[in-house]
């Protein structure tokens, strides 16, 4: 449905669930992203992720629940994947106007704000991974998005180069104002500046701001200062577990648990900073 969603949203999904046979994929997902703001969507692989992305964007139906997006809502898409045979050469420029027509103004100036001008001629098959997704993202960008859906935009890229990504999106956020959901694997590191964050396992697990870590000792082993200042961890709790087939396994009384949010609960610690 394509109705004005409650509040100021740009998009917003309530009770989202499909099922393929006996197999549930979603439950009962609620999420939404209003404009200017970061919103991460974490959980495993084959945690319904990316099949939760597609619904909301109207790619396929729910089975259950409904979706709004704001009359007229641009979207600016990032994929997990994109296969170019090897054998059929394509420059960045056609590559930016495969779906869509920007004019060369248009097309300059989106791979600029990505920090690809100096791409736009090469081949795409001879781009590294990080420059590959400068590409893909300045290709979003040239639709001059509302909402900017970015799926595992870190892919094949450093440690050192995900941080300078990380901040490249914020940077986009804050001067364009667009909203933006981000999808992510990794339950434990998300970048210091998502405003919020929404943990799936086929159901809504839990919700909530996530804590900034400046100095972290398990990332300041892994990373440079400056690089692990760009990370956060996300540390989180549920009233459930699960077993080894991805199933809810409520936890008994008494038990403790592994944080502060509650299921389906926001958190609220310090203010901030689907793969299938």
């Amino acid at each position: 449905m394509n109705s004005p969603p409650g509040g100021d949203f740009l998009i917003q999904g309530r009770g989202i669930g499909l099922a393929f046979g006996s197999d549930t994929v979603l439950s009962g997902i609620d999420i939404e992203v209003r404009p200017d703001e970061i919103v991460t969507l974490i959980g495993p692989n084959g945690a319904g992720k990316t099949t939760l992305v597609r619904i909301l964007l109207g790619l396929i139906p729910p089975g259950s629940g409904e979706v709004a997006r704001r009359p007229g809502l641009i979207v600016g898409y990032l994929p997990q994947h994109l296969d170019i045979d090897p054998v059929l050469p394509i420059t960045v420029s056609r590559l930016l106007r495969l779906t869509h027509r920007p004019g060369p103004g248009e097309m300059t100036a989106a791979l600029a704000e990505a920090g690809a001008a100096h791409l736009i001629g090469r081949s795409v098959q001879s781009l590294s991974g990080g420059e590959l997704q400068r590409v893909l993202l300045a290709r979003a960008l040239s639709r001059n998005p509302d909402l900017l859906v970015l799926d595992e935009p870190i892919q094949g890229i450093d440690a050192a180069g995900q941080t300078e990504l990380y901040g490249l999106i914020s940077q986009i956020r804050t001067r364009r104002g667009c909203g933006v959901l981000m999808i992510s694997h990794d339950l434990h590191i998300v970048m210091a500046s998502t405003d919020r964050v929404v943990c799936i396992n086929h159901h809504l697990c839990c919700s909530g701001r996530p804590e900034t870590v400046s100095r972290h000792p398990e990332y300041m082993a892994m990373f440079a200062p400056r690089e692990a200042a760009g990370l956060a961890v996300y540390t989180h709790s549920h009233d459930h577990s699960h077993d080894l087939a991805g199933h809810v396994v409520p936890i008994a009384s008494g038990e403790p648990s592994t944080g502060e949010a509650r299921t389906g609960e926001p958190r609220d610690p310090e203010p901030p900073g689907g793969g299938e």
